[in-house]
Formats: structure tokens, sequence, C-alpha cells
């Protein structure tokens, strides 16, 4: 699935900002979106018209059934678009039901279903600012970016292969 980013210069910006923090502060800075963000995003990504719910819902119920550990691998693996059935499974899908599959993740990290984020990890300096500027811009950029950012993860489907 070939992406392309929005034209936006402050959504592209933002975009690859948030893909030079390492992995594990990208996996974070999402978590604070979501816990500071949650309550807004929430309409806007179960509801999208584009998304499917089902999807996105059996792809997360796969990866609760996973360790702790696993789930961590496997969103790391997510960003490094490492090759693995999991990563091709969300590589298949559309940029809105990504979206909602992480807003998923993110509700299991706060029901305990899947990998918290450690109660006293602190945003890095560089994250944080980057978080502080997110929160800033329009709800519909917001809403672009977390689209531009979980859209090219995962590994390209196979030809012909089983996903």
């Amino acid at each position: 699935m070939t992406y392309t980013q929005t034209g936006d210069p402050t959504i592209r910006e933002h975009v690859q900002a948030w893909q030079k923090l390492d992995v594990d502060q990208q996996l974070a800075l999402f978590w604070f979106i979501y816990k500071e963000m949650g309550s807004s995003i929430t309409p806007a990504a179960p509801g999208a018209s584009t998304a499917s719910p089902e999807i996105a819902e059996g792809l997360f119920n796969q990866v609760k059934e996973l360790s702790h550990e696993e789930q961590l691998q496997l969103q790391r693996d997510l960003i490094n678009k490492a090759d693995s059935q999991l990563s091709r499974q969300y590589g298949s899908l559309g940029d809105t039901t990504k979206l909602l599959f992480w807003y998923r993740l993110s509700q299991g990290m706060d029901n305990g279903t899947i990998i918290p984020v450690p109660s006293d990890y602190q945003l890095p300096l560089e994250a944080e600012a980057l978080f502080n500027k997110i929160q800033v811009i329009p709800f519909e950029q917001q809403i672009t970016l977390f689209r531009d950012y979980v859209a090219p993860m995962g590994a390209e489907p196979k030809a012909g292969a089983e996903i």
C-alpha cells in the first residue's frame, strides 16, 4: 500500500519530527496524546465512515492475546515496518482503520489488556516539545497528523500471500 502524506507543511513537519524520535519515544508520545486528547479523538476514530471497526477489532484481539513483551515488540515492529504476519495485516488496512486500531491499543493500555507505558515515564524534551505543538493545532489537523503518522507503518502485504 503506497502512501502519500498530506500536502500541509505543518502536518508534514510534525510527522517528520515524530518519526525522528526513537521508536519507544514515538509510542510514548502517542500514549500521551491519547491520555490528553483521547476524549476528542474518540468520536473521530471509531465514527469515521471509512473505518472498518470489525477489522481493527479483529487485529486488536490478536494483539491482546500476546504477552505484554510481544505486544510491545509488535508496536515497535509496526513503526519499523518489520515483516511479520500481524505487521502485514496492519499494512493492508486503510488509513482510518489503522488510526482506529491505534486508538483501540490506547484503550487497551488504559484498561491493562495492552502493555502500559510505565506510570513514571517522562517524555524527553524533544517529544514533549512536539506534544505541545500538536496540542495547539486545530482538531482536523490533529486527526490528519495522526492518520499521516500511522498510515505508512506496518509491512507491505506480499502478493498472493495469506495475511
